[in-house]
């Protein structure tokens, strides 16, 4: 799925090195560093389980134009205050940033998530410093619900904007 200079492919057994190229200083600034490459290889795992289970939608976001895997979308289930919702999270690699495939990325998962037709809210919790992507939650549609506490990774306290998308605008 995509339009002319962007497209979503569903992970596969491959996109592990899109993973391992993700995890590095540059990339991770927001997400407490890079991780150990077991840590990474077990996510990677996780995404294709998930896939296959229907409880996580992972994508690598691709440039026609690149002829390449610039970033990564995905979106999975949880529940956010007694609600099933989609959360949702992405990455563009630096040399590819500014040029709006985040934003197109965004877009797709979300137009994705709709169709599926079976939540009517994803959110995304970039940290309250993270300018760039509460910056592109905003510009993709989504509404700031407030600011939360949240763990990532696991164990370590951040503080998050909950960015809300209203997924029936989209049916």
């Amino acid at each position: 799925m995509g339009d002319d200079r962007v497209r979503l492919r569903p992970w596969t057994e491959a996109d592990l090195a899109v993973e391992l190229r993700n995890n590095a200083a540059d990339m991770t600034t927001f997400l407490g560093g890079p991780q150990p490459e077991e840590v990474v290889r077990n996510r990677h795992e996780r995404f294709l389980r998930g896939q296959a289970d229907g409880t996580i939608s992972p994508f690598t976001v691709w440039s026609v134009a690149a002829g390449e895997a610039v970033g990564a979308a995905a979106y999975w289930q949880i529940d956010h205050n007694g609600r099933a919702v989609y959360e949702c999270g992405w990455f563009v690699f630096v040399p590819f940033q500014r040029r709006g495939y985040a934003h197109r990325a965004i877009r797709l998962l979300l137009e994705h998530a709709a169709a599926r037709g079976e939540r009517d809210t994803m959110f995304a919790f970039p940290r309250v410093d993270n300018i760039a992507s509460n910056a592109l939650a905003r510009s993709a549609g989504f509404v700031n619900t407030g600011v939360e506490d949240f763990e990532y990774p696991k164990g370590v306290p951040i503080t998050v904007n909950a960015w809300a998308f209203d997924l029936r605008t989209l049916r």
